[in-house]
């Protein structure tokens, strides 16, 4: 497990303190940005003030002018979108609680707030700086346009500079000086179904502001006469055996002057040493290229190889360059990358199986949310992909809402592969759905921007395996092509998938993916079926939908009705579940099923207990699935479960809600995907073991027992001297359905090493009734459930009693509390699904971020089990551990210092 750094669970525990914080504001504009004044250098603007063009009627030229007064302005970070900086500057309280979103009107109550331009102004201060030197704005993006003015010029208009993605670099040299210069932004209002930029579909609600805003920010760059781009390196590495690695760097050599010059190009990468001369005329690129046949050294011999999570480790490289005119430097470039082979290929039924270094690998994924206001919070980011590898995951699907260079940064450093694309529903797909309205060659200009831009963003990034170039529907052959083009000309050397649907291109083939769904509720036995979802090929995106937070977040984010309403009335719509017109603002298929297959919910906490129950199980059903398929004769390949996360707090979809408040989806995903994992298949049960990580293991023992709900013991079996392959499955045995079950069962599995020490637990509740699907009236986002499972004969289990020792110490900057659950023998029952939490001793708050070794654990009378936990460190205060569970009472205990000289023990 990857222990997160101090700093990132200290600057998250403001985050978790308030249900609507937004990130501390990074910069005020009303202090200047000061830019590095040396060649090479990229500052990124600190701050803004914003105003709307309703109160701000100036021109440009006067809005960009020294002097200007921007008195009730509003302050804003750097990376700010319209709705973003009105929250930092407190306009509008709690968007997040209950419905308060749907009131968010314009600060003036005109209502025309976000249907006109916003002004974004800045003061920037340069240097005195030498004869050559130029001074560029780098744009990162805009939603949805804009206009951009310096010191009272017109740079350029926002026919030119549109899209959220792509990259534009304006040589402002001419406007600037030394000292103070002002720099302003006419933003025009987005429409997602009219500008390619970004929408949000049925995720949630829509942004008041369409996210209009620099929303990537603007960087202040400082070159000499031949600037510097797009460095990268593209490695050969040879299969089968890696001994071999052949690098070929390239940068774009770009002179910005109206004369001739020579400049020399140095540089080095994995120690090999770079030198290159060339003669560029006045406003020249050219592309400088070396290659294993002209630097030798560029042929390298065993090379240290990057590897998915669990595969191995992540190593990585850096190239260094610079270019020197006249014998003083002009520009510096600089890229890091990693040495790794990725391809895909068709299976024999026609599903897309990714390679990494020649190795299958089963992609275990899920689908990423950026924040709704698109504010950039670097901290809340670490500790999300902390929460990815101690899911297990090794995936991280992006349907459009492309992150920045940190996202791609960290999942390098992580060993998470990334498999990023266009977004459905909206102006990027309007052209591929019937009747949509063609794009005519604006449109056209900003897609290949687009993808020329986050081709150059992602190609050096060894977690980035394949780009989808259309998500719910392929892009018209002509689109379609100009993709492809675009990114073969930037050198895009992973695969190029049409679709994430059964669809395909010309170019690209078939793209090997289903889209089947379900998106909402489906029973756990659903995922071994061998129709739609189930466990076989590659699903881009499913999951059984809903996904209940705790207790404690749902008053978070829900009114007091609306939280009656949730476990009264289900076939009501709730706000928190999905935009309002989807078919997903009700959770009725969830609710229905959590009534009949566990029993009426008799409270709501009655209602929040059985829904993490319905979640664990099934999450870690969906990913079992897969798992044990994967070596089968229709094998799965790969699964994105739909989603990792929510741009806010949500009733559905995500392993992980917005507080960052692990729950039952959480844990049973966490279960699923352990390294080594003991599973039960609802199909066969069957008992399949599956090892995730390339090393064979050699002599495990099982043992594997079949309970009454009174915990009487119907089978068991022991299962010695198990091997083990890596990166595949092996059955161990095949349980029997033994006379006299009770209505709801348990089985309980175990894995070991030889020598005993525990490897995986995993404890299932079933019915002698099972679901029963109705395949034939299956839509796109469900099969309907002719007969539920009973499992309601878990509402008659006795009270359990649970004994509780906790201590803690400190790791660095860390708190690792150490939390030992044990079931007296004397106890009248099973201790089921028992919850662990650490809680703030002054405030009773749980402590969030946090990464637990286990949790959501089944105890029988006799047994015990130690699970660990990791946070920032909260100081001299010890902290508190609360216990609940299904029938176990929720107490709390104290935390004793480890290096006590007792335990606390209860």
């Amino acid at each position: 497990m990857r222990i997160l750094a101090a700093s990132v669970f200290l600057s998250m525990m403001a985050l978790a303190a308030s249900a609507a914080a937004p990130p501390a504001r990074t910069g005020a504009a009303s202090t200047p940005t000061r830019v590095d004044g040396d060649v090479g250098s990229t500052t990124a603007v600190a701050g803004w003030q914003i105003q709307s063009s309703d109160k701000a009627q100036e021109g440009g030229a006067e809005i960009s002018s020294a002097g200007f007064s921007t008195r009730g302005w509003y302050p804003v970070s750097g990376r700010a979108t319209v709705m973003a900086g009105l929250l930092e500057n407190g306009t509008y309280k709690d968007v997040f609680y209950s419905d308060n979103l749907r009131a968010v009107k314009s600060p003036d109550a005109s209502g025309t707030v976000f249907v006109n331009p916003w002004w974004y102004r800045t003061e920037f201060l340069l240097a005195e700086s030498a004869p050559g030197r130029h001074t560029l704005l780098r744009t990162n993006g805009m939603i949805a346009s804009a206009d951009v003015w310096v010191n009272g010029h017109l740079v350029v208009d926002h026919a030119t500079l549109a899209g959220a993605y792509p990259v534009h670099e304006l040589d402002v040299t001419t406007w600037v000086h030394a000292g103070s210069n002002i720099l302003a932004l006419r933003v025009h209002p987005d429409d997602p179904r009219r500008s390619l930029s970004i929408g949000w579909v049925d995720w949630n609600p829509t942004p008041p502001d369409n996210n209009m805003g620099p929303w990537r920010g603007v960087d202040i760059v400082q070159t000499g006469p031949i600037q510097l781009r797009f460095a990268h390196v593209t490695p050969t590495l040879s299969l089968p055996g890696l001994a071999h690695a052949a690098l070929t760097v390239k940068v774009e050599a770009r002179n910005l002057d109206a004369e001739a010059h020579e400049a020399t190009i140095t540089g080095a990468v994995a120690g090999v040493s770079l030198r290159r001369t060339i003669h560029l005329a006045a406003g020249e690129t050219q592309t400088v290229s070396f290659t294993p046949k002209t630097d030798p050294g560029l042929d390298l011999s065993y090379p240290n190889v990057w590897w998915p999570a669990g595969m191995g480790g992540q190593p990585l490289y850096a190239l260094q360059l610079a270019a020197t005119v006249d014998g003083a430097t002009s520009d510096k470039a600089a890229a890091t990358f990693g040495i790794r082979s990725v391809s895909s290929t068709l299976t024999r039924q026609g599903y897309r199986q990714f390679f990494v270094n020649g190795k299958p690998v089963l992609i275990r994924g899920a689908g990423w949310a950026p924040d709704m206001f698109l504010r950039d919070d670097p901290a809340r980011m670490e500790a999300e992909f902390s929460y990815v590898r101690n899911l297990g995951l090794n995936t991280i699907r992006s349907e459009g809402k492309l992150e920045n260079a940190r996202f791609y940064e960290l999942a390098d450093r992580d060993g998470i592969m990334i498999l990023a694309g266009w977004e459905c529903c909206d102006k990027w797909e309007s052209a591929a759905k019937t009747g949509g309205a063609p794009w005519d060659a604006a449109d056209m200009k900003v897609a290949q921007a687009s993808m020329a831009s986050e081709a150059r963003l992602l190609r050096n990034h060894p977690s980035v395996i394949g780009f989808l170039i259309g998500s719910d529907n392929p892009p018209p052959p002509p689109i379609a092509k100009m993709y492809v083009d675009t990114l073969h000309a930037e050198d895009w050397a992973m695969p190029i998938i049409a679709v994430a649907t059964d669809q395909g291109t010309a170019e690209t083939g078939l793209s090997g993916m289903k889209m089947t769904g379900p998106y909402a509720w489906v029973p756990p036995s659903y995922w071994y079926a061998d129709q739609l979802g189930g466990a076989f090929g590659f699903n881009s995106e499913t999951s059984a939908g809903a996904d209940i937070p705790r207790l404690e977040d749902l008053t978070r984010m829900l009114s007091p009705l609306e939280l009656e309403t949730l476990w009264r009335h289900p076939q009501l719509r709730q706000f928190h579940a999905a935009a309002d017109w989807s078919t997903f603002a009700s959770i009725e298929p969830f609710d229905t099923a959590l009534a009949k297959r566990y029993g009426a919910p008799k409270s709501l906490a009655d209602y929040v207990a059985k829904a993490q129950l319905e979640n664990y199980d099934n999450v870690r059903a969906q990913f079992e699935a897969y798992n044990a398929h994967r070596d089968a004769a229709n094998p799965s390949t790969g699964v994105i479960y739909w989603m990792l996360n929510n741009a806010w707090p949500s009733l559905h979809w995500h392993l992980y809600g917005y507080y960052m408040n692990p729950a039952g989806a959480y844990f049973g995903a966490k279960k699923a995907n352990e390294p080594v994992h003991i599973q039960y298949s609802y199909d066969t049960r069957d008992v399949v073991l599956v090892n995730q990580t390339l090393t064979d293991e050699h002599g495990l023992q099982a043992r594997l027992r079949v309970r009454n709900l009174d915990g009487s013991v119907r089978h068991e079996r022991r299962v010695q001297n198990i091997d083990l392959p890596g990166n595949g499955t092996r059955q161990v045995a095949t349980l029997p359905a033994p006379a006299g079950l009770s209505p709801t069962y348990f089985i309980e599995l175990e894995l070991a090493t030889a020598d005993g020490r525990p490897i995986s637990r995993n404890v299932y509740w079933l019915p002698t009734q099972p679901d029963q699907l109705d395949w034939a009236h299956s839509n796109w986002y469900l099969t309907p459930v002719t007969r539920y499972a009973d499992l309601t004969a878990l509402q008659s289990l006795p009270a359990a009693t649970s004994e509780v020792r906790a201590t803690m110490q400190h790791s660095g900057a860390e708190d690792v509390v150490t939390v030992t659950l044990a079931v007296p023998a004397s106890s009248h029952a099973v201790a089921l699904f028992q919850h662990v939490s650490i809680k703030r001793s002054a405030d009773n708050e749980p402590v969030l971020p946090i990464l637990w070794s286990d949790n959501g654990v089944t105890l029988w009378p006799g047994e015990s089990i130690t699970l660990t936990a990791r946070y920032a460190g909260q100081g001299t205060a010890a902290p508190v551990v609360e216990v609940s569970g299904w029938n176990v009472p929720a107490r709390r205990f104290p935390v004793a210092r480890r290096n006590a000289s007792q335990e606390h023990s209860h």
